[in-house]
């Protein structure tokens, strides 16, 4: 009996993995220190200040004098045009609108393109206790960097139990029960070529949509292979063996085969896995003597890599036997 395939059935099955996320804060004299901004004034708490959110804002409107909604929370901004607008005003009204900001508990004032600062606004910052800072960046950069910087360092993170490896440009997580045989798996990996990243414990964070992953430090190039120790990837087989981190591009879960279970043979349906509230390519790999497992995991990512290009063999396949008319390229009909 023929088993019949719906090739327009994109069914989707989603795993979640749920770690302990951590939600990072990062110190405002941390960020002056890394992007090398000049300290105007401090305030009395500067070493303490806690920023809690990657946004930026350029107080335009609220120099105007309209606070509505002002979102008081973020590093401010005065850019050419901030500061433009605020020069224009007569020394009375300057004071005025800056107080307006200033009377609001923000975190600090940033200054771009190295605009000079008159005295007035640094007693009225120091009379309220806020950070003064100054950049010879322009206002665009300035904020670019300060957002990039912000959106790494306080990204949701956790941490994975698994190896993680650059293979064929694709980042692929290799997760699975303890035993399993993923150390085994990633070195052979590494003796094809393919680059390590993580061995046993990876963190792994959220930025930008993407999820990207690297080995905690102190266990960053190390492995442990079970009746052979801790190994030195790097050591032994060079620093092209290793890359300090990268993108996971999809996950690859191994397990014993099962001899009851019905494994996927066509891979038409698309299985996900959730990592910090994104979606990722789930893969379920059985694994039983006689399987060359990195050898499947190497056509995996480059099977991953033709999916991410518009290629799905799986569905050309089917298409070609039961719908060859939905054939753009019919050099891809079976037998043509």
């Amino acid at each position: 009996m023929t088993e019949v395939f719906d090739i327009n059935d994109k069914s989707e099955q989603i795993t979640e993995v749920n770690s302990g996320v951590n939600h990072k804060t990062i110190k405002l004299y941390k960020v002056v220190e890394n992007l090398g901004l000049e300290i105007i004034s401090a305030s009395t708490d500067y070493k303490e200040i806690v920023l809690e959110n990657a946004d930026v804002n350029r107080p335009g409107l609220q120099l105007t004098g309209y606070m509505e909604e002002f979102p008081y929370k973020r590093l401010q901004v005065i850019g050419t045009v901030e500061y433009n607008y605020l020069t224009s005003l007569d020394s009375k009204m300057q004071y005025e609108r800056f107080r307006g900001i200033l009377s609001y508990a923000i975190p600090a004032v940033i200054f771009s393109n190295n605009k000079e600062i008159n005295e007035d606004i640094v007693d009225l910052a120091r009379y309220y206790n806020i950070t003064l800072l100054r950049s010879p960046a322009k206002t665009t950069k300035l904020i670019s960097d300060i957002s990039d910087q912000l959106e790494y360092q306080l990204a949701p993170t956790t941490n994975v139990h698994g190896e993680l490896l650059e293979i064929f440009g694709i980042g692929v997580l290799i997760m699975g029960k303890s035993s399993v045989g993923k150390s085994e798996t990633a070195l052979e990996l590494v003796t094809r070529g393919h680059r390590l990243v993580a061995d046993d414990m990876v963190d792994i964070t959220a930025i930008d949509k993407k999820i990207v992953g690297e080995a905690p430090e102190n266990i960053r190039h190390f492995m442990e292979l079970r009746g052979l120790g801790i190994i030195n990837v790097r050591r032994l087989y060079g620093s092209g063996a290793i890359k300090l981190q990268t993108e996971v591009d999809m996950v690859i879960e191994l397990e014993q085969w099962k001899d009851d279970y019905e494994y996927d043979r066509l891979g038409i349906d698309e299985h996900y896995i959730e990592l910090l509230g994104i979606k990722l390519p789930h893969l379920v790999v059985p694994v039983r003597a006689g399987r060359n497992i990195a050898l499947i995991i190497e056509v995996a990512a480059m099977n991953q890599r033709e999916k991410a290009f518009g290629y799905n063999a799986a569905r050309i396949m089917t298409d070609s036997i039961f719908h060859p008319e939905r054939l753009v390229d019919k050099s891809e009909k079976i037998g043509g």
